[in-house]
């Protein structure tokens, strides 16, 4: 676990424990739902291998994500003025959790009420999402961000590869006892959502919200206070350029890995020829490099730097998707899964903590808003740029994984403008003028 050193005044290791199993809590979904299983159902049993079936899921999730960029920024801004992190946090898991479980009720032919129900539990998931790392610079030190985000992530993918073991032991017995795809797929959405739940009454309990309300949001109502305060953020962009430019950077190479996320099941099964027990082993495996990459990256960001040490993954993704594209066995394929482990856990963890060094601490949610804006627009542009590309070319993956690779190229272009000292003396700078619980002047 982090050392003491590592923290704020203040904080407990307990605490950051009980963040770090909001992590371990959602990564069962987008293990299970978005990455491993569901994915592969909805194209093969829901929609019937149709030949929309793959731009048909990938719209569904756009729709979700498209939802989040809508409303996160506003939502963090109104966290942020109202110090309601934790409260939202609650009530947006609740409704993850249980439009979790309501993906058992989709079966064969039942297209519409799958892809509403993925939008609906995607959206909710991605509030989360948000609202958890709006805590990290309240818990961090800024020389630890890296380390402490590192450990978050890596207690994600242990939480991922615990849900998907968990169900791949189930699949594997249904299997054996000749239970059919569209009766043991909706009892692995139950598992998924009972482990969501429960890992996420620990974050709940251990978990304190520090900030502070403002006196001005509680006069003029939440909503029109933070949407002034958003207003007011982006009407300095200027002075937080080098966040903007991380934006614009993350928007490029999220895009990537959101490919890596949502197709990753239906490019070994329907191109490289897995079946699904080994996709599922595929992904656990997976897990575990990421896992291994966020923990160990965490240490290595703080020691040679943010900026380096993203670069570094990118340039990974690179080789990811080239060997994606060029192999045409089970063991090469299994070669691109390892280094996409390794560099989704180290870029993911490594944005993060960006975000965090360059957020001033009363504006956490409201920035970390607008990171989830830049990953959702992200998550929108790569699948449905993946799903349209193969549907040009007449079903041919190989070319669209291909074309991911010059998301994570544009992103590393974008890098090269950040200055990470810059951003964090802007961050500080705005975090002086303006008391805690007032509002950013306009």
């Amino acid at each position: 676990m982090v050392a003491h050193d590592a923290l704020n005044p203040g904080v407990r290791k307990r605490e950051v424990f009980g963040w770090a199993m909001y992590d371990f809590a959602n990564s069962g979904y987008t293990t299970v739902v978005i990455t491993a299983v569901f994915a592969a159902y909805f194209v093969g049993g829901i929609a019937g291998k149709a030949p929309w079936a793959t731009f048909a899921w990938t719209a569904a999730l756009s729709v979700s994500y498209a939802i989040v960029m809508l409303t996160m920024p506003s939502l963090g801004a109104w966290a942020d003025l109202r110090a309601a992190k934790k409260r939202l946090l609650v009530l947006v898991t609740a409704g993850c959790v249980v439009s979790t479980a309501a993906l058992s009720l989709a079966g064969p032919g039942s297209v519409a009420l799958a892809m509403l129900l993925i939008i609906v539990s995607n959206t909710f998931y991605s509030y989360g999402e948000s609202l958890t790392g709006a805590f990290l610079p309240e818990l961090a030190r800024p020389e630890a961000m890296g380390r402490v985000s590192g450990w978050g992530w890596g207690f994600g993918y242990f939480g991922g590869m615990l849900a998907l073991g968990i169900c791949l032991a189930y699949v594997l017995w249904a299997q054996k006892q000749g239970i059919a795809a569209d009766h043991f797929v909706p009892v692995t959405m139950l598992l998924t959502a009972a482990l969501y739940g429960a890992a996420s009454l620990v974050t709940f309990r251990l978990l304190r919200e520090r900030a502070q309300p403002s006196a001005q949001a509680l006069q003029q109502g939440g909503v029109r206070a933070s949407l002034r305060q958003l207003h007011a953020t982006f009407r300095q962009a200027r002075r937080f350029r080098d966040f903007m430019w991380l934006l614009a950077c993350l928007v490029c190479y999220q895009g990537g890995v959101a490919v890596a996320i949502t197709l990753a099941a239906i490019y070994a099964e329907q191109v490289i020829g897995f079946r699904q027990q080994e996709t599922m082993v595929l992904i656990f495996v997976l897990n575990l490099a990421a896992a291994g990459g966020a923990l160990a990256w965490g240490y290595l960001q703080d020691r040679i730097g943010h900026k380096p040490a993203l670069a570094l993954t990118l340039v990974g993704w690179v080789a990811t998707c080239v060997i994606a594209a060029v192999t045409t066995t089970k063991g090469g394929f299994w070669w691109a899964a390892a280094i996409a482990g390794l560099c989704m856990g180290s870029s993911q963890s490594s944005g993060r903590a960006m975000v965090g060094m360059f957020a001033p601490r009363r504006q956490a949610a409201e920035f970390f808003g607008l990171w989830s804006f830049a990953v959702r627009l992200a998550s929108i542009i790569g699948p449905l740029s993946y799903g349209a590309i193969t549907w040009a070319t007449g079903g041919n993956q190989r070319t669209a994984i291909l074309s991911t690779s010059v998301l994570f190229l544009a992103g590393l272009v974008l890098l090269l403008k950040v200055d990470v000292q810059r951003g964090r003396r802007a961050a500080l700078q705005a975090q002086d003028e303006a008391p805690s619980g007032e509002l950013a002047p306009a």
